[in-house]
């Protein structure tokens, strides 16, 4: 009897080490199928889920009371695992290099707990050849034992997208790839318990790695490209969005629209891979400059801001200016990365002290990240300036009666910055708004 068999007829266990938006519902999912055991360092963390909550509401909390993945935050329950998979984060550094140190922690105490006949999967993003060249010497050099013959190895990236109710690990293609033939067989068949839109079997863990750090080069180009003409159609006087619209009705057009790029994909992983190719002699150029045009985006939008209120004959200093949303993506509590600090930042540098509020966002970590304590709607009143960041469902039903409430009511014409569009523009025409966006 093959390991996936063991695993389906309840004989072995499978473990998941790292329990954020990504592990915690792959963990949820294969429970349904196999025994799981669910380890995460953060012990806060372990409690909440014990508790029935769910802190990313990835699943949501009615989803976590009924699992039956067994939480830990025992390092030395791995030991009871046959299978591994290794969902932890892939920051970089400030200085934009791969901050590898949570891959490598995780390879230690993986390494430190591991038993013979376990096959050890990675999901976490990272440039071609980590898997194979950082974290095998690691778990062989903690565990004692030899990768290819005491235990085997695997890479399956991940394409989770927090907050996004559609496109869940159960409907997106996954990528699997093994050390051999037996491994990517073992690794494909396991998934395919719990990812109904099947797999695909790359040729090598260095293919499934470099596969994954593309996809969101790809997108983050694109965006740029959307940022970059958006600068230049403001400067003409056009506005991006019905630009976008009319080319849109080409076939092949992409779909693509300008915004801030942050959170933990996206804005990281093209870094992981000119990383690496600097490391071979290669210097990016379409990849690196479209990483300046999104990094500087937050800081575009601010300048833009004040500009239009000094043409409103406001004062900027200590100008009374509101945020609403401040998450790195919509309808999602993860504000990790998020450009939307990068524009509270730059108002600041103008002596602007912005009202931030978000319902969606965690509070606790926006705190401890940034030092910006969260105000609520009822704060936002007697406002120089109004800008709405993330397109929160909240905020879909504001309506120019009730925005215009948000604002001192000396104010003829108010300066409104709609960052994603989140409006007909034609209901805040000019004399009564100075709408904004990108």
């Amino acid at each position: 009897m093959d390991l996936y068999e063991k695993l389906v007829g309840g004989e072995e266990k499978l473990a998941l080490v790292g329990l954020g938006y990504v592990g915690m519902p792959i963990a949820v999912a294969f429970a349904k199928q196999i025994k799981v055991i669910g380890f995460d360092f953060n012990a806060a963390k372990i409690e909440k889920y014990k508790s029935g909550i769910d802190p990313t509401r990835e699943v949501g909390d009615a989803a976590i009371k009924e699992t039956s993945v067994d939480f830990t935050a025992d390092p030395k329950r791995l030991r009871e695992a046959r299978f591994i998979i290794v969902a932890v984060p892939t920051p970089v550094n400030d200085d934009h290099t791969p901050d590898l140190t949570p891959v490598e922690g995780a390879s230690r105490f993986v390494g430190q707990n591991l038993a013979k006949g376990t096959v050890v999967v990675f999901e976490s993003t990272v440039y071609p050849g980590v898997t194979e060249d950082i974290c095998i010497p690691i778990i062989e050099k903690e565990s004692g034992l030899k990768c290819g013959t005491d235990w085997k190895i695997g890479y399956s990236p991940e394409r989770i997208n927090p907050g996004d109710k559609v496109h869940r690990l159960e409907t997106i293609t996954k990528i699997v790839s093994g050390m051999d033939a037996e491994t990517l067989d073992t690794v494909a068949k396991v998934y395919s318990l719990v990812v109904k839109a099947g797999v695909h079997r790359a040729e090598s863990i260095k293919v499934a790695e470099a596969a994954k750090v593309i996809e969101n080069s790809q997108r983050d180009i694109n965006i740029a490209f959307m940022n970059e003409l958006s600068i230049i159609f403001h400067k003409m006087g056009i506005d991006t969005k019905a630009v976008l619209e009319a080319a849109g009705t080409k076939w092949n057009f992409l779909n693509f629209q300008p915004g801030l790029v942050g959170g933990h994909c996206i804005g990281i992983d093209p870094y992981y891979l000119t990383y690496k190719a600097e490391e071979l002699g290669y210097h990016s150029q379409i990849i690196l400059s479209g990483r300046r045009i999104n990094d500087d985006m937050g800081k575009y939008v601010a300048e833009s801001l004040v500009k239009e209120l000094i043409a409103d004959d406001i004062a900027v200093k200590h100008a009374r200016v509101a945020i609403l949303g401040f998450t790195f993506k919509e309808n999602c509590p993860d504000t990790r990365n998020s450009k939307v600090f990068d524009i509270y930042r730059e108002l600041g540098e103008y002596g602007i002290r912005p009202v931030v509020v978000d319902p969606e966002g965690d509070a606790e970590e926006a705190k401890h990240l940034y030092g910006i304590t969260f105000g609520t709607m009822a704060d936002v009143h007697d406002m120089d300036a109004v800008l709405i960041a993330v397109k929160h469902k909240e905020f879909e039903d504001l309506t120019p009666e009730k925005i215009a409430a948000f604002y001192d009511p000396k104010y003829k014409t108010r300066v409104l910055v709609d960052l994603k569009g989140m409006f007909d523009r034609k209901d805040f025409a000019e004399p009564d708004w100075k709408y904004w966006r990108l």
